[in-house]
């Protein structure tokens, strides 16, 4: 891992202003451009210092923001006739989805200004329709070694019993839901792909004895982690800057067996009504000069995507990058997808009872 952060001068000629037209002209001034985005409700306050204000300073743009669970934007964004979502922040299960349903314009590779700089796995994401990538995180284990009482250093630690009524765990509809059950699968040494999931279900309800609580927002685990009603919680690492400002105590580990990598994904919608300023922000989002501000930022903590941007050792702590980006699995979502409604349901069941 480099040890220099990215010069002023890499910054400065890769953070030209784009410019979106469409502007209205009021008394020879042009007025705010309006840009709606859909995104979750994270570290709100870092946001706006580090990406959305600067954006709209440089665009003439003003934002508003739609907030909440992926699941239920997405739903929203699905259904609602009178959407005036432009831009959606998803991931990539909703992603997948909402590729299928045609409710994304696609971006093209031309209209991505450091189109060349970006990962492979971004460049394909984008080529393919699929929106494009702005950061890359992984799921991981939080826990209180105060009130779990030993050291957490793998998932089967799991199911220890000492953690009876102690263990908190994401919603099957959440980010990270799937890759639970493909960690629950995996932990049996079984391949959910050849079983759609049964060892991963059997896994589950033997975990079920340790389950205190099973959450739809990273920030509901916070609060139980700072007050010992959970002791270990399994979380993406973008969710672990809110556990650690209410539990300082708290530690983080990625286990080195496995994890499970995702990409946050920004797509246009069909309904945006300012195409220009939507392509600007993306180009914002993936740009040297935002990156540098929000790989930096301990609230946000998140990844970069943009190969120039170069990261000290303490910036890269907790990230999915190096070593943890490595050894990440990608949850396969085509397989998902065949199998969630029926997962959905069985999941409901089994943790209701």
């Amino acid at each position: 891992m480099k040890n220099t952060l990215v010069t002023l001068a890499a910054i400065a000629a890769l953070a030209t202003p784009l410019v979106a037209q469409g502007s209205k002209e009021s008394g020879g001034a042009k007025s705010p451009s309006q840009l709606v985005i859909s995104t979750w409700g994270l570290s709100e306050d870092a946001l706006w210092s580090e990406v959305y204000e600067p954006f709209e300073k440089a665009n003439n743009a003003k934002i508003t923001l739609d907030t909440g669970n992926g699941q239920e934007r997405y739903t929203r964004l699905l259904n609602d006739p009178n959407s005036t979502i432009d831009v959606i922040e998803l991931a990539q299960k909703n992603t997948a989805d909402g590729v299928l349903a045609g409710a994304f314009d696609p971006i093209k590779p031309e209209e991505i200004a450091d189109f060349d700089s970006l990962l492979p796995a971004v460049q394909d994401m984008i080529k393919s329709g699929s929106g494009a990538p702005y950061t890359l995180n992984s799921i991981g284990l939080v826990y209180d070694p105060k009130t779990v009482g030993f050291e957490i250093k793998n998932w089967s630690d799991l199911w220890d019993p000492r953690l009876a009524g102690k263990v908190a765990i994401p919603n099957i509809t959440t980010t990270f839901g799937p890759a639970l059950l493909a960690m629950c699968s995996d932990v049996a040494g079984v391949d959910w792909t050849t079983d759609g999931g049964e060892t991963a279900f059997k896994q589950l309800e033997a975990l079920k004895a340790n389950v205190a609580n099973v959450y739809a927002k990273g920030s509901d685990v916070a609060n139980q982690l700072a007050n010992g009603e959970v002791g270990v919680a399994v979380i993406g690492d973008f969710g672990l800057p809110v556990c650690k400002k209410a539990d300082p105590d708290a530690v983080y580990v990625v286990p080195a067996d496995m994890t499970y990598a995702n990409f946050n994904v920004i797509n246009i919608t069909k309904k945006c009504r300012n195409r220009d300023l939507a392509v600007a922000y993306i180009n914002y989002r993936l740009s040297v000069e935002a990156e540098s501000r929000t790989c930096k930022t301990d609230v946000l903590n998140e990844a970069p995507v943009n190969t120039k941007v170069q990261l000290s050792e303490a910036d890269a702590k907790n990230k999915t990058v190096g070593d943890i980006a490595a050894r990440a699995k990608m949850v396969d979502f085509t397989f998902v997808n065949r199998n969630l409604a029926g997962w959905v349901d069985r999941f409901n069941r089994l943790m209701a009872n």
